[in-house]
């Protein structure tokens, strides 16, 4: 048995108290800092001693019933050897600090300082890679598919490399920009998966000024196109489009495709739903009363305002449409890209060869 007189056993003792010091402060939720203090460059580890060769992972979290599939999810992450720290974003109020330490431990949870989807790409001191991952609670990436887009990353680092393309188009007849996609040929990665560089969470949150405060604005009044602008963000730095790559195996757990087979994924939604109007049942109704006071103020022209207002809400492409052109307009132009054609794992030739009686490609 360790005499305690001796050195050994006092620096093992320490080494034990220092780690389990860290494992509570890992399990605990603690709040994000306020956007003021994320973008103090003091507070940020210097560029030079950022690892280069490894990922942050950070997933976005708001309902509390799909907590296991977001455990189940970082777990996976937090497993491959690329990845240097899994952080959860959590962005639902209502949730107890005991719900999300019981649920999450021990990944390091932020407590975003508002429901706002710019949070999520708040700069965070405990980020220490020069690259990061953005991803939703629902998106299981195969270890193989994650080695694979961090090494096109690699190869591209100033451009967002990511699994699911959309795109934006001009609307010839309207005159107008719209969303959309196209089978040949992408503008945006959604953040469903994305991986690009850290500097681009301090673009977004610190840098632009008041062009990009007002951009800003504009996605915290949609509640949506949080992705688009930081699409837009990378596409002034580069004057270039995103990288698609191929995900092989990636499980889209929020697909709407995957409802008739997934009686529970369809339960947890409306969880999830229930949650959200509870935070904005009080925001759109000091909204209506406002609408309602313009429409007064208008006379005749209330009923044709109550028609652009439903218009505004009637549907998630429509509204993203609405971002794009509200970006362009306060920048002042359209940085956005096309890209064309995916990266894949491999360089199989595709020629074809007679075999059995049957055409086949020659390589198998």
């Amino acid at each position: 048995m360790a005499s305690r007189s001796n050195p050994s056993f006092f620096f093992g003792t320490f080494v034990l108290f220092f780690l389990a010091l860290l494992s509570g402060a890992l399990a605990r939720a603690s709040p994000s800092p306020a956007v003021e203090d994320s973008c103090n460059s003091k507070l940020l580890p210097p560029p030079h001693l950022l690892h280069s060769n490894k990922l942050t992972v950070l997933l976005s979290g708001f309902s509390e019933a799909r907590l296991p599939l977001l455990r189940s999810v970082a777990v996976s992450y937090s497993t491959h050897p690329l990845v240097f720290s899994v952080q959860i974003l959590w962005s639902n109020p209502l949730t107890p600090n005991r719900t999300l330490t019981q649920a999450l431990r021990p990944f390091l949870v932020h407590r975003n300082p508002s429901t706002s989807l710019n949070s999520r790409f708040l700069p965070r001191p405990s980020v220490l890679t020069r690259a990061v991952v953005i991803a939703d609670d629902d998106i299981e990436v195969p270890s193989a598919s994650l080695s694979f887009a961090f090494s096109v990353f690699n190869t591209q680092p100033h451009r967002l490399v990511g699994f699911f393309p959309r795109s934006h188009d001009l609307d010839l007849a309207a005159k107008s920009w719209i969303y959309t996609v196209h089978p040949d040929r992408y503008s945006i990665v959604l953040t469903k998966f994305l991986i690009m560089g850290v500097e681009y969470l301090y673009r977004y949150s610190c840098d632009g000024g008041e062009t990009m405060r007002k951009m800003r604005e504009v996605v915290d009044m949609s509640r949506n196109c949080e992705d688009i602008l930081m699409n837009f963000v990378a596409a002034e730095r580069t004057g270039a489009g995103p990288v698609l790559v191929e995900g092989k195996g990636v499980r889209d757990y929020g697909d709407v495709r995957n409802q008739n087979r997934e009686k529970k994924q369809s339960s947890e939604r409306e969880a999830a739903e229930a949650q959200e109007e509870q935070l904005k049942q009080q925001r759109e109704e000091e909204e209506e009363e406002e609408e309602s006071k313009q429409e007064k103020d208008m006379g005749n022209a209330s009923g044709e305002m109550s028609l652009v207002g439903l218009s505004k809400r009637g549907g998630h492409w429509k509204t993203r449409g609405d971002c794009i052109r509200q970006f362009h307009k306060i920048l002042g132009k359209m940085p956005l890209r096309y890209s064309y054609g995916k990266v894949v794992p491999g360089t199989r030739e595709q020629s074809l060869c007679e075999k059995g009686g049957k055409l086949v490609v020659c390589d198998l």
